[in-house]
């Protein structure tokens, strides 16, 4: 994950299931409020969020999110804010880690792996500003 991503609003979508999952990876997603599969959370990232990221990089996608998926998300979590607030700081984040996580559907065409990282042609891991076309197929 590169160093720019700190202090950004960054969006985590579940993909693997619970079967033959590690105790401190399993911990893990509970900690970030990703119980099942095709849950969303939006989290601000901090150092302590980083390392959690990276130890379930296996079962997850994340990246930057931009303003209209943004935007989205905070609809369907049912957020009386916008995206600009919440990007902005106006927001407090305790009122938005209520809200989470939110319930996505299967992404349409499906997942182009589940088992490659993002960089081998699968949807694993850190994908960047592309997380918003994924997260946009699945709301």
């Amino acid at each position: 994950m590169s160093k720019s991503v700190i202090n950004k609003l960054v969006g985590v979508v579940r993909i693997r299931g619970t079967v033959n999952v590690r105790h401190d990876t399993a911990e893990t997603l509970k900690r970030l409020r990703l119980k099942r599969v095709n849950n969303c959370t939006i989290l601000k990232v901090s150092k302590d969020y980083e390392g959690m990221l990276k130890t379930c990089n296996n079962y997850v996608a994340y990246g930057e999110l931009d303003e209209e998926v943004l935007d989205k998300l905070l609809k369907k979590a049912g957020a009386e804010a916008d995206a600009k607030k919440v990007a902005s700081g106006e927001y407090d984040m305790k009122k938005l880690k209520e809200l989470m996580p939110v319930r996505l559907h299967p992404p349409t065409h499906g997942y182009k792996s589940t088992k490659l990282g993002y960089k081998q042609g699968g949807d694993l891991g850190y994908m960047g500003s592309d997380i918003n076309k994924l997260i946009k197929r699945m709301i």
